[in-house]
């Protein structure tokens, strides 16, 4: 996969979670288990907005180089998507949350996505 294609994938996924979380709050926390109140739904919009943030970068950066985003985008976002793992699995397990293998694995195809492409010399074609 081309890393322009993986970029595009990672922004239209995350954008869409986050539209989904600042439009339909309380329905997206359902899904996972949690009832809604307005803090909660706040919160949720605040994370709809960290998904955002998540997928416009991307988005942005789809034109860059290979070697220009080994040095910038693609480590911040490994690690990015390397916290939300871990924050998956520890709300997953704690009965935090439901649906956190959901997330979980969202995170994890990203994480290795970017891990692929930094430590890739060229594009593997598509």
């Amino acid at each position: 996969m081309k890393l322009k294609t993986f970029l595009i994938t990672v922004a239209i996924m995350s954008c869409g979670c986050g539209i989904t979380s600042l439009l339909a709050p309380a329905k997206v926390m359902s899904l996972f288990g949690v009832e809604s109140n307005p803090a909660i739904s706040l919160l949720a919009q605040f994370s709809g907005l960290g998904s955002i943030a998540l997928g416009t970068v991307p988005w942005f950066s789809r034109k860059m180089e290979l070697s220009l985003a080994q040095q910038t985008i693609i480590p911040a976002m490994l690690i990015c998507n390397v916290i939300g793992i871990l924050i998956s699995v520890l709300g997953t397990l704690s009965g935090a949350i439901k649906m956190g293998w959901l997330n979980l694995g969202l995170y994890t195809i990203f994480a290795i996505g970017y891990a692929l492409f930094l430590f890739t010399k060229a594009e593997k074609s598509s």
